[in-house]
Order: structure tokens, then sequence, then C-alpha cells
């Protein structure tokens, strides 16, 4: 059998609307339609994986609701195993307003829903399913106690780790969780609060890689968007140019490179060259709307990394 990517996290449905602008304070402002796409960095992290062939497992929390039966029924539609994601008998199925502008950027509100109710009592349940992974993909829209005991799990294994920091707390992040981090994977934002510094260009990511590796991280890599990617190891630094393509959404880019990331981990490839499955499946997931739904498939992405364009 297959080792599986396993992933720990968040279940969503997204709420997205795309207004010219986003409203300032105090300002309404209209938009054309609403749109609703399964989400969640956890499940959307599961869905890039799956999408590009790899064998996912999801372990999670949604709520006996409508919303909790659509994101089941998506998750396993791709493939993704989801006997790791439990039912609530109080709480909603967690849920993601998102506003998206007319050049792409997105601004996010979640509520937690049953993503709050993902203890480390749930996921120590799942431990032997943890403990089988190819790898183990993190991010923080579940209560990092929950985050600290299933990188523990896996690191116990000789599991990769691998912790998408959204949404950055302000305070500091567990020991424990960065002695069992194989790999930390902030963006500009989210290094800017980890580590305090501004991080801007190319010189606040080298920086702010370095402070994150001081602070007991052991593998970063800085995610700068359409200005490529910073992978900071061993003391030393490599810069990875981004995919040029049209940008229609950036909502979930992240989840989709964690993905990407993993899915080549299973394939047994170096960090180096995941990194660049990472990046190419960040860039397919820029060009459509939505989540879920704008995650590649092993085709499109074979194709970009072979030639540097978009299928067709």
């Amino acid at each position: 059998m297959r080792k599986p990517v396993v992933v720990v996290g968040s279940l969503n449905l997204d709420l997205v609307v795309n207004p010219e602008r986003a409203p300032a304070a105090g300002e309404t402002v209209f938009a054309s339609r609403l749109d609703q796409f399964p989400g969640g960095k956890g499940a959307n992290q599961a869905v890039a994986a799956a999408r590009l062939s790899a064998p996912v497992a999801m372990v999670g929390r949604v709520g006996q609701d409508g919303f909790g039966d659509r994101l089941l029924e998506s998750l396993r539609a791709d493939g993704v195993g989801t006997e790791g994601v439990s039912r609530s008998a109080t709480a909603g199925t967690g849920t993601a307003v998102i506003t998206v502008d007319a050049t792409g950027q997105n601004r996010i509100v979640v509520v937690a829903g049953a993503n709050a109710e993902v203890t480390p009592e749930l996921v120590e349940a799942h431990g032997p399913l943890i403990a089988s992974a190819s790898a183990l993909l993190l991010q923080l829209e579940v209560p990092v106690a929950a985050c600290v005991r299933a990188a523990e799990l896996a690191a116990a294994a000789g599991v990769p780790v691998i912790l998408d920091p959204a949404p950055a707390p302000a305070e500091p992040l567990p020991v424990q969780l960065r002695k069992n981090t194989w790999l930390i994977t902030p963006n500009e934002t989210e290094a800017a609060t980890l580590t305090g510094l501004p991080v801007e260009g190319r010189r606040g990511a080298e920086e702010a890689a370095r402070t994150l590796a001081e602070q007991g991280w052991r593998q970063v890599l800085i995610k700068l968007g359409g200005n490529g990617a910073y992978l900071y190891r061993g003391g030393e630094g490599r810069w990875y140019d981004a995919f040029e393509v049209p940008v229609v959404d950036t909502t979930a880019a992240g989840d989709a490179f964690a993905g990407g990331l993993a899915a080549a981990l299973h394939r047994g490839m170096a960090l180096e060259e995941a990194v660049r499955w990472g990046m190419a499946a960040g860039a397919l997931a820029v060009t459509r709307p939505g989540a879920q739904p704008a995650m590649g498939t092993l085709a499109e992405l074979t194709t970009l990394l072979r030639t540097g364009r978009l299928e067709g």
C-alpha cells in the first residue's frame, strides 16, 4: 500500500464575492454575484495533492449540516480519504467569507465552527494513520495544540512535517512544534508576523528566513507570490523564480503550493525539486477562481514544469 499524504486541518465552505475593489471602512460596494466553493486550508491542500495523483487522507471535523455534506462529497470526488473527518454534534461547519478584487487579491474572514473542535485527543485517535504518511501537512485554522500533537506523532515515525503557518499568530508558536516541523512555509505577511520584521523584497525575505532559523525552525521556505520563493536550510539559501501566468484569483495559492510539494515528496523527490512542484501548483491555482476548483491536474503541472507555459 502506498504511503498517503496526510492532512490535519480545516474544512470550510467558502462564500466568495468579486467587487471591483474591496470596500474601505464604513463603505458599501457592489458585486455581481456570490459563489460558493469547497475550501478550508486543510481540505484545499488535500485536494491539491490528490489532483496530482497522490493518495491523500484528511483528518478534521465538520458540522452535521448541508455545508458539511457538501465538503465531504467534494473531497471524496477527488479521491481524498475522509475516514478521519468526524462530525460535530454542536458546532456548524466552518465558513470563510472571501472578497476577491479586480486584481485577483483576496481578503478572507473565517468562522471556525467545527474546526475549533480538532483537539489533540482527536488527532491522537488517528495516530496510526499519521505515522503511516509519506508527509504530514499542517496549517493553523485548527487549534495549535492539535498541530503540536500531530507533529509529535509524525516526527516520532520519521514522517516529514510541513507547516503552513496561516493564519500566523501574534504569539510565538510552541517550541515542540518548531522542533518537530521539517519545513515551515510562510508567505511574506506570515513571515513578518512570526519574526516582527518587515518582509519586503528579496533582502527582507532572506533576513526573515535567517531569523526563523534562529527561532528553531529547521528549514524555511518563504513564498513571495509573483516574486518567487526563498529556501533557507543548513545556513544556505536558494532563490526560485516564479512562473509567469495570468492572475485571476490568489485564493488558496499557498494551499496549492503545499499540495504540490507533498505530492512531489510522496514520489520520492528531493526538497529542491519538490519546491518547483509546489510553485507550479500554486501558479496553476491563481489562473482560475475559487479554492479547490482552481487546483491543477498532474498533466497541467508537468506541462508547466516542462515548458514554462500553461497547457494549450
